[in-house]
């Protein structure tokens, strides 16, 4: 298809800033370069219908780790690396509810709790509770974990959670609708169902070409995140996680984010119903890819839980399933670099996204601004 002179002079043409993934971190990244920027032609180019990935597919968890996670992290981090890594992630977290506003978000601190099948397993991650508090203490101010009854009436677990204070929730839907809106309000340009394929960087600009298109730029971001390896030789793998979701249940009294078996399960309430997913630890290998699908391992394990643990008592009916393509590697620290001279990346979020996302995003334009 050739393209009209003015759709090529209006999106294709003196574009100074093109943006790889139209999720968190590409739309953060993209209104802290047009406020640096406020006369920059800025384009971002998407592959889906909608971002792609695991943007609008995440279960709205807005934490930065569980005890149990934070105590593993321990194991291959050093403290300041975990503290480091918190810090990250609550930053991120306030910078999200600056940028979109909570009601924006429908966001809601009703705490996270974890939930423990292994009654051995809960007695080691409660004997380093008083530790990572005070890890955790120069940030947060007060102490983070404590210890609560199963007030929900859980089944098939030890009778005490572990709850996160600070853990709280958002509408992924709204945070991404209203991130999309903000950003084309400022002029710059989402062009979605556009593949990029590769990328040449020649003198002071970049080829960039597409399966619609080929066009320059004076400089390229990467936000892709979980299908970073598309375009990018850095350790990042993709990593999916399979989601369903309850029809709306009748004075359903669950409240707040829950994170089972050192959390690789996690559940929530929203709209009247149980969102639920994980189970990528039952077959790591085939959910290591970047191609959306549901498992009947997976799915059925997510079904069994529900039914035997979270809603013993209570009647339900699945009415959606999906899945999200994650970015995790090796090491929990986002990658965000300088490739060369005009292009960069942010990537790696370690299923975090919506924590770290934003203050990715903007870390990611600093690095040209």
């Amino acid at each position: 298809m050739n393209y009209s002179y003015w759709e090529l002079k209006e999106w294709f043409t003196d574009v100074d800033f093109t943006i790889v993934g139209s999720g968190i971190v590409g739309l953060n990244c993209a209104l802290a370069l047009k406020k640096a920027h406020p006369k920059a032609k800025i384009v971002i180019l998407e592959k889906g219908v909608l971002p792609q990935g695991a943007s609008t597919k995440n279960a709205g968890f807005a934490c930065f780790g569980s005890l149990s996670e934070l105590i593993d992290d321990l194991k291959t981090h050093t403290e300041e690396e975990v503290y480091n890594l918190v810090e990250k992630r609550w930053k991120g977290l306030q910078l999200l509810r600056k940028i979109v506003g909570d009601k924006n978000i429908n966001y809601q601190q009703n705490k996270g709790y974890e939930l423990f099948q292994d009654s051995v397993f809960y007695e080691e991650c409660l004997s380093q509770k008083e530790d990572v508090n005070k890890l955790l203490k120069p940030l947060f101010k007060e102490d983070v974990f404590k210890v609560d009854a199963n007030f929900f009436k859980f089944k098939k677990i030890h009778q005490s959670y572990i709850t996160n204070q600070f853990e709280g929730q958002i509408d992924t839907g709204k945070m991404a609708a209203n991130l999309l809106e903000l950003t084309q309000s400022l002029g710059i340009k989402i062009i979605n169902n556009i593949l990029v394929d590769s990328y040449l960087e020649s003198n002071e600009k970049v080829v960039i070409k597409t399966n619609k298109i080929e066009f320059s730029t004076k400089k390229l971001c990467i936000a892709t995140n979980g299908f970073a390896n598309e375009l990018l030789n850095e350790n990042v793998q993709p990593a999916r996680a399979q989601v369903l979701i309850t029809k709306p249940i009748k004075n359903l009294q669950i409240k707040g984010t829950f994170h089972l078996d050192k959390g690789y399960y996690y559940f929530r309430n929203i709209d009247n119903r149980i969102l639920f997913g994980g189970g990528r630890n039952l077959d790591f290998k085939t959910e290591e890819t970047s191609e959306f699908g549901e498992t009947a391992l997976v799915q059925n394990k997510l079904e069994e839980i529900l039914k035997n643990t979270i809603l013993p008592n209570t009647d339900f009916e699945i009415d959606h399933r999906w899945s999200g393509i994650m970015g995790v590697g090796s090491q929990k620290k986002a990658i965000v670099k300088q490739l060369s001279n005009n292009v960069f990346c942010g990537v790696r979020l370690g299923g975090m996204g919506v924590a770290i996302g934003s203050l990715v995003g903007k870390e990611l334009a600093e690095l040209i601004i």
